[in-house]
């Protein structure tokens, strides 16, 4: 009797929305190939424990967590294998250790779920390390090249245009400036898709440069027109007018995005002397329900990744184009971060609406205008 085929899933980096329903479709799908599902913990934490941390997964382990946000896998996003921080502030290759705990399970293949950065850990852990690897996409930040949507940008999506709904009413209850500042660290998806989807007046993505005198023109228009009050979206990774980047330092002395959102909102107040107010919405985009387009994508990109096992192919990425799914190179995927589209739909969109999303190329301008 052939030996049952061995494979493992792990989810890699922030955690995001849909998560779950990877991993279910992923079960669901090997038991149709007789292939067994083992979950590892914590990503390449997992693989790096001894004995390495990692469970079977079954039908009835997966039952039920479709709608569950985050990941029952739990996940990383720190502790690069190749640079691994020790507690004496030493970095050390550990990543020989990672490729032993895929071994040391038996694995015949890897499901690794992640953003670009773990993608690109993984795949070169797999090449170093002889695994048969398959990558899926997920990302709140939409930013992973090669593919139209990513897992968990949906869910993130849907929590800044109710929160941006929410803002409004207490904008116009109190005549003010509301300044959101979202997630983005290279891309300004988030940011852009909220922004037109909440309505709001001034939109900042990283991909165009900006101008706070014009971004402080809309609002005066606005209010000379009678209208109170204005809503202003931003991007994590927008930098200042000058060009410099807004950080802080978190606890483990890493350099993060975070503070534009007090940066504009203070230069609007001062400019315009209109009461404004600031909301960082942090990682809320991350957490709760999963949306049902991110529970769809999980579950199509977790069946595609098995099907690919199956065949045998790997070194792939699963990917959304044209509204199918494919199989993409992963040295394609990991190549390049997914931009914003300053020539797209989405930019022309926002500016037929007369929405003010930064210093567009006039020659652009006529080329996206209708």
């Amino acid at each position: 009797m052939p030996k049952r085929k061995r494979i493992g899933i792990l989810t890699s980096g922030g955690d995001c929305g849909g998560l779950n329903a990877v991993i279910r479709a992923v079960v669901r799908r090997a038991r149709d190939y007789d292939m067994e599902v083992y979950g590892i913990k914590d990503a390449t934490a997992g693989l790096m424990a001894r004995p390495v941390e990692a469970e079977l997964l079954d039908v009835k382990r997966v039952s039920g967590i479709l709608r569950y946000g985050g990941t029952i896998l739990g996940t990383v996003n720190k502790g690069n294998p190749f640079a691994y921080p020790m507690p004496d502030g030493s970095l050390v290759d550990r990543s020989a250790e990672v490729i032993t705990g895929y071994h040391r399970l038996g694995l015949d293949a890897l499901i690794g779920v992640g953003g670009d950065g773990s993608l690109a850990i993984l795949r070169q852990l797999a090449l170093q390390g002889d695994w048969n690897f398959v990558g899926i996409p997920k990302t709140i930040d939409n930013d992973v090249c090669a593919t139209e949507y990513s897992v968990g940008f949906n869910t993130a999506l849907s929590v800044a245009v109710e929160a941006l709904d929410q803002l409004t009413y207490t904008a116009i209850s109190h005549s003010r400036v509301m300044v959101m500042e979202v997630m983005g660290r290279d891309a300004g998806h988030i940011a852009i898709s909220a922004g037109i989807a909440g309505g709001a007046h001034v939109i900042l993505i990283p991909e165009i440069p900006y101008k706070l005198e014009n971004v402080c023109k809309r609002i005066r228009d606005r209010k000379e027109r009678g209208n109170n009050f204005s809503i202003v979206v931003v991007a994590e990774a927008v930098r200042t007018e000058s060009g410099e980047p807004v950080t802080y330092t978190n606890s483990l002395g890493q350099s993060l995005y975070g503070g534009i959102g007090h940066y504009i909102g203070n230069e609007i107040a001062l400019r315009t002397g209109i009461e404004t107010r600031v909301m960082v919405l942090g990682h809320l985009q991350r957490g709760g329900t999963p949306s049902p387009l991110d529970r769809l994508l999980g579950a199509a990109f977790g069946v595609a990744a098995v099907d690919l096992i199956a065949q045998g192919k790997y070194d792939r990425m699963v990917a959304w184009q044209n509204r199918r799914v494919v199989d993409v190179p992963l040295a394609e995927a990991i190549s390049q971060y997914r931009r914003v589209e300053v020539d797209g739909a989405l930019i022309a969109t926002a500016i037929g609406l007369n929405t003010y999303v930064g210093e567009v190329d006039p020659q652009l301008l006529r080329s996206i205008s209708p």
